[in-house]
C-alpha cells in the first residue's frame, strides 16, 4: 500500500498525541480548537471561547500559508445548544468579523454532553483547501 504524504503541524500540550493540522494534497484538516487564552484558561463566556478558538484556527492556518478564506467546512461542538442558539446573532456576527465577511463555508452545529475539560463550551473543527 502506498504511503500518504502528510505535512504535520504539532503544537501545544498534546503535541505528542496528535497534530493540530494535517495536510494531505491540497486539503488541510484541523483538529478541534478550544477557546483557551494565552495562559491556557477558558473564559466563562461562549463568545470569548469562540473568539479564542478561531484565533487558534488562524494560527494553524498560518503554519500552512493559509487564511480563514481557505476554510471550506467547519463543525462546532457546543455543550449548551440552548445557550448557543440564544446568542446566535452575537456569535455569528463575531464570526463574520473574524472571517472579514459572511463566511463562505459549510457549517455543522452539534450539541454534546461535554468536551475534554468541563470549562470548555465550544470546540471548532475545520477543513481548508490550500492553493
Amino acid at each position: 500500500m502506498a504511503e500518504i504524504d502528510k505535512k504535520l503541524f504539532r503544537d501545544g500540550p498534546y503535541a505528542d498525541l496528535f497534530s493540530q493540522g494535517v495536510q494531505v494534497g491540497n486539503t488541510l484538516y484541523l483538529s478541534g480548537q478550544v477557546g483557551t487564552d494565552d495562559s491556557g484558561v477558558a473564559p466563562a463566556d461562549i463568545l470569548a471561547q469562540m473568539t479564542n478558538a478561531y484565533a487558534h484556527i488562524e494560527n494553524v492556518l498560518k503554519q500552512y500559508g493559509a487564511t480563514m478564506d481557505n476554510i471550506v467546512d467547519e463543525t462546532w461542538f457546543v455543550t449548551d445548544i440552548n445557550d448557543c442558539m440564544s446568542k446566535v446573532g452575537e456569535l455569528f456576527g463575531a464570526r463574520a468579523e473574524i472571517y472579514g465577511k459572511k463566511p463562505e463555508v459549510c457549517q455543522t452545529l452539534i450539541g454534546v454532553d461535554s468536551l475534554v475539560d468541563p470549562s470548555f463550551h465550544i470546540e471548532i473543527k475545520a477543513v481548508a483547501v490550500l492553493a
